[in-house]
């Protein structure tokens, strides 16, 4: 591409030299800031959303995403970028598939972490919840426990959130089972101890403060 003006998203132009400049990326580069949004999002992402977000021509992002994936399967890394479901997100390489299985099979006979006992009571008192609303709770990236959660059966997705789309989560009746539970009317009194997902940035902003 030539050092040209090109349009951006919300109507403003820039020429290349400062779309990578990091300026209005907010990130050194535009591959860092593609790579930056894939790593934290809960769902695929479209390249209009990426575009938004890095303030960058759609189909200058298309471009630098498949130019990604083709770096990534070259240096045959151990995740790939693909797009499915209309959107964009990182995946396990198929070949890696024999370690993360162990990974998570070992994980299955140890006992919960403490990052897992925390975001599962997080799901029992305030399900269904999703992960972003959990991690908000907790303050720390949840992906890794939830995923952990959902493996050895404690929780399960039910359905989706109606505004985000993103998936919700529950406790299943095998977390019941565990704690000796009928239902979830069993579990002890200390859900006020846990902020509600409507006032999670409140909650936030008070602890930050």
């Amino acid at each position: 591409m030539s050092d040209e003006t090109v349009e951006l998203i919300d109507g403003e132009s820039a020429t290349e030299t400062e779309l990578d400049d990091g300026i209005s990326l907010g990130a050194p580069s535009l591959r860092a800031a593609l790579e930056a949004l894939l790593m934290v999002t809960e769902e695929p992402m479209s390249t209009s959303t990426l575009a938004t977000l890095t303030r960058t021509p759609e189909e200058v992002v298309v471009t630098t995403l498949h130019d990604l994936a083709q770096e990534y399967a070259v240096q045959e890394r151990g995740f790939d970028l693909r797009e499915l479901g209309g959107g964009w997100r990182f995946w396990t390489r198929d070949n890696c598939a024999q370690v993360v299985e162990r990974f998570v099979l070992d994980g299955q006979h140890g006992r919960l972490s403490q990052a897992g006992l925390e975001t599962l009571a997080v799901v029992a008192y305030r399900q269904p919840v999703t992960r972003s609303r959990i991690s908000a709770i907790r303050g720390v990236n949840v992906d890794g426990v939830v995923r952990t959660l959902v493996t050895r059966g404690l929780i399960e997705e039910t359905g989706h959130d109606h505004e985000t789309g993103a998936h919700l989560y529950r406790t299943t009746t095998y977390f019941l089972e565990r704690l000796g539970l009928k239902s979830l009317d069993e579990l002890p009194p200390i859900a006020a101890h846990l902020p509600m997902p409507d006032n999670v940035e409140e909650v936030l902003d008070l602890a930050n403060n």
